[in-house]
Order: structure tokens, then sequence, then C-alpha cells
């Protein structure tokens, strides 16, 4: 099992993949880390601006 690179609390910067234009591009902070889905952890991500919540990779964040 892979370790987590980002806890709960932290500010994190989202990159949307090309499959999800609509998602806002920048500062989000991690809610909570999930379990893999086999290629990455997982996390669910609040954003900074309007508090929308998504599901994302670990190699979408920065």
């Amino acid at each position: 099992m892979q370790q987590y690179r980002f806890n709960a609390g932290e500010a994190v910067n989202y990159t949307p993949s090309l499959f999800d234009r609509a998602a806002k591009r920048g500062a989000y902070l991690v809610v909570r880390s999930l379990p893999s889905d086999g290629k990455d952890n997982q996390y669910r991500i609040k954003c900074v601006l309007d508090g929308h919540e998504r599901v994302v990779r670990e190699s979408q964040l920065a």
C-alpha cells in the first residue's frame, strides 16, 4: 500500500484532467483520504472559493 502524500486540512493545488473541464483549477483543502482506485491514492477535496467538493487522484494534486 502506498503512503498518502497529503493530510486532512492541508491546502493543495488541483489541476483537473482533460475530461473534467468544468472543474475549477486552483486552491482546495483536503477533506479526507479515500481508498486507492488501484492506480493512485484518492482524496476528497473542497474548493476554497465556492465550497464544492470532489474526489480526485493524488497525481492531480500539488
